[in-house]
Order: C-alpha cells, then structure tokens, then sequence
C-alpha cells in the first residue's frame, strides 16, 4: 500500500479506509463483517495506489476509475445502481422529498462520463472533432440517456429536478407578476383579484414560493452553467450563425426521430408534474417558512 495520504480531487487514501474496517471488523466482529471480496478488491486497490504514488505524488486510483463507474452509473438501468446513483447525486439526502441534485456531484458525474466517453472512442480521434461533430456526438449521447422509452433511473431523476424548476419557477413568475401588478385598497395584489376574485386560492400551496423553490432555481441556475461548459456553449456561441443554422437543423433532425420516445417522456412528465403538485397540497406543514406567503402583513393575493 501507499504510505502518502492519496492523491486526486477526493483526496481518498484507500489505505487507510481498507485498515479502518478491518479495524471495525476485528472490533465489532459479531455485528460488522466486510465481505471477503470486498476485502481483496480494496486491497487491490490500495497496491494500485501506492504503486501510482511513488511516480505521483497526487495519483487517485479512486479518480482513475471514476470514468467508468460514472459510465456505469449513468447507463446501467438496473434497481442496485439505481441506488447508487441516486447515492452519488443526491447524498445524505436521497430519501428526503424536497431533495435537490448537488450540483458539484453531478460536475463530477458528468466529468467522468466524457472522460469514459473520450477514452472509448479514441482520445486523439475526440481532438480533431470540429466543434459541429461534436455536439452531434454529444446530442446523441444525451438523448439515448433522457428519451428512452424505458423508464431508467437517470430519466426518473431528470424528470422529478425538471419538474421542481419548472413549478418553483412558475411561482416565482407568478408572484413578480402580482407584486408589479400594485395592491388595491383591500392590500390585494390587483393581478390577484382580476385572477381570483373571491380569494380562493390566496393561502394555496400551488402559489406560495418557498425556501425549496428558492434552492430549486439557484441549483438549476448554477446546473446550467456546468452544462453549457461542457456542451461548448461558449464556442457555439462564437461560431457564425450559418454554422450554428448547421447545428440547430441537426438536433431538430435528432429530435425528430426520436418523436416517439418524446411523447413518452412527455407523458412520464405530466405524471410527474401531478404527483408533485398533489404532494405538495398534502404536505400543509412542508413550508412552514415561505419567503413570499401571501397573506402576511396584510399583503394578499
């Protein structure tokens, strides 16, 4: 094994995670017990690392095997990766229902599928793409991922985040709308009594924003950007428009031949944006402390 403190983004020293459980084994033998297979694949990897170590004093054997395992947990369909990925995006929050991507983990998600991406297809044949080829490359890949007509892990993700912008977002449009509106004599916004004129919706969830719709935005905000950096946003941007034309018309022609598997995501969508809303009108208590509530001080839909 290595005797320096590991090396890459994590700064994972394999080592010592592999001596730690031992240690947990031998102490709570009865209760915790690491799978033998477990044990020589973590010591594999430990001599892996000390080996890459002595040449490079910030080798990762974790960093190394990244591209493949983001390849794994993006494309594998199956119920235990499914969980994994659900791990590897959403943290110690998976199971919280308000639960937003980390964007930082998905940078790193994404990092390591391109790299995996690079890899397979010949790093040095990547290099030479122009930038039209490889935005087909990349189109084709995000489409085979989100369109499917399976319902895969990654799709039931994007679809749920997808829809959390897409409600937080229209409250937010929403309430800018009334509060440039003005308030009547009544403290009511006059959009709000044009709309509802007997108040029926003035303390519904459907229109009060919240810290989560908040969080919500700022996490797709920042998402963007990661994704428009690494769909060469900024070169599409520099090119003339006779090549971005090129560009566009080719997506258009992608899009379309997958029209069929866009009626079913759209479909999967709908469902997702229902359940989300009719959640959220059970949940009385899930925003106990709404940043633009109605009702407060006087100031009424």
């Amino acid at each position: 094994g290595g005797g320096g403190g590991g090396g890459g983004a994590k700064k994972i020293d394999v080592n010592a995670v592999v001596n730690e459980m031992s240690g947990l084994t031998e102490q709570y033998g009865q209760i915790f017990q690491v799978p033998p297979y477990f044990a020589y694949i973590g010591r594999a990897f430990s001599v892996l690392e000390g080996i890459g170590l002595t040449n490079d004093p910030d080798y990762s054997i974790i960093s190394e095997c990244l591209p493949y395992v983001s390849q794994r947990l993006i494309s594998d369909p199956s119920p235990r990766t499914a969980g994994a990925l659900n791990t590897f995006i959403f943290g110690v929050d998976k199971a919280n229902p308000d639960r937003l991507l980390d964007v930082e983990r998905v940078e790193t998600l994404l990092q390591g599928f391109s790299s995996y991406t690079a890899a397979a297809g010949g790093a040095g044949l990547v290099k030479e793409m122009s930038v039209e080829e490889r935005v087909e490359e990349v189109a084709d890949q995000i489409l085979e991922l989100i369109l499917s007509s399976d319902n895969t892990p990654l799709q039931s993700i994007v679809l749920e985040q997808v829809a959390k912008v897409t409600t937080a977002g229209t409250r937010k449009v929403w309430a800018n709308a009334r509060d440039r509106s003005g308030r009547n004599n009544e403290g009511r916004s006059v959009l709000g009594r044009v709309v509802d004129p007997f108040g029926l919706f003035q303390r519904s969830q459907l229109v009060v924003t919240s810290q989560e719709d908040e969080r919500a935005l700022e996490a797709s905000a920042k998402l963007i950007a990661v994704l428009r950096e690494a769909s060469f946003g900024d070169q599409l941007a520099s090119m003339p428009q006779s090549e971005v034309r090129k560009v566009a018309a080719l997506i258009a022609r992608k899009v379309w031949d997958r029209r069929r598997e866009i009626v079913i995501t759209s479909n999967r969508f709908g469902l997702e944006l229902l359940k989300q809303t009719a959640d959220r009108l059970d949940s009385r208590t899930n925003s106990p402390d709404p940043l633009n509530r109605l009702e407060a001080g006087g100031r009424q839909a």
